[in-house]
């Protein structure tokens, strides 16, 4: 089955065993502002799975220690910021529930019991493990903290008994890890059923959740890298459009095209990436079409792309 048939057949059928809705559970650090990277890969999606998931979205401000240990004073007011563009994404409290991780203490104390039983070696072979500590130079990582970030992730999601995670594909390790985690901790500690139950035999105390992996458009940063706000790289939710065209003005484009008169192709420019999101079919004809003849330059290209962002409703203000 694809993955755009497993999410359907998954709404389709989305009752546990319980007669309640399956349950999904995501959440975003609380570093700063969102961008619209965080909005077209997640929050959009989001949206739409509200609608007929029951709905666990939270602000992971315990996650932003990792990395932000050294000076937390904005972790407070970032979380404020980042609930106010959930909202202004569309993420509606009557149809899911959206928390601060740090208000629900259980989280940590689950994060504790699991550590006990975790080998060290699951965590280490995390592949956003290595990166990030390649990536973000200019911060020491060489942390417990950042290490065990992911069981902190396997905490957030099995406290809820969450059946699904939608999640991106580089996020999928994660999930991985939070299966094994699930299926050791329901290895070592069973529920017993009490005799005469309707169901003899043992249950788990807790579920493997799946990834809920559903197709979204990959938005470069500023420097062609994978936008994040650790990278420096972000063009943020709340930017206005004056920003928005000075950072499109400093995007990196086709590495091959040196000159203006020389050809481009789009599907290996960051500029294409942001036209395949934002703009219209006739205005991405004539960027492929212009851009392959260098009929146009880059500079007109990130003016029209520029144009394409801002014109999108409340860019502005999500």
């Amino acid at each position: 089955m694809d993955q755009a048939s497993f999410q359907t057949s998954t709404l389709k059928s989305n009752q546990t065993a319980f007669g309640r809705k399956q349950r999904i559970l995501s959440g975003m650090r609380s570093t700063g502002k969102l961008h619209l990277g965080n909005y077209v890969g997640a929050l959009a999606n989001w949206v739409k799975l509200q609608e007929t998931y029951d709905s666990y979205f939270f602000i992971a401000d315990w996650h932003a220690l990792t990395s932000d240990y050294a000076d937390t004073s904005r972790i407070k007011q970032n979380s404020i910021e980042v609930m106010l563009d959930y909202v202004a994404a569309g993420l509606d409290p009557q149809k899911c529930t959206m928390f601060i991780q740090s208000h629900v203490p259980e989280h940590a104390e689950l994060h504790l019991l699991l550590s006990m039983i975790t080998p060290l070696s699951w965590l280490e072979r995390v592949p956003t493990y290595k990166e990030q500590q390649q990536n973000i130079r200019e911060k020491d990582l060489n942390t417990y903290g950042f290490l065990g970030y992911p069981l902190l992730q396997s905490a957030d999601i099995m406290i809820y008994q969450a059946e699904f995670v939608p999640v991106g594909e580089d996020q999928v390790p994660h999930i991985e890890i939070t299966r094994e985690i699930a299926r050791r901790f329901n290895g070592f500690y069973p529920r017993l059923v009490k005799p005469g139950d309707s169901n003899p035999g043992r249950t788990y105390v807790f579920p493997e959740p799946q990834a809920l992996l559903t197709p979204s458009p990959k938005l470069p940063g500023t420097d062609g890298r994978k936008m994040s706000k650790s990278y420096g790289n972000s063009i943020l939710m709340s930017d206005p459009e004056p920003v928005v065209r000075q950072k499109l003005k400093t995007m990196v484009t086709d590495p091959a095209r040196v000159r203006r008169t020389d050809p481009g192709n789009p599907d290996v420019c960051p500029i294409g990436d942001v036209h395949k999101i934002f703009s219209s079919k006739d205005t991405l004809q004539k960027v492929y079409a212009g851009c392959r003849s260098a009929g146009i330059g880059c500079i007109e290209c990130k003016s029209w792309a520029a144009d394409a962002l801002v014109s999108v409703e409340n860019v502005e203000t999500l």
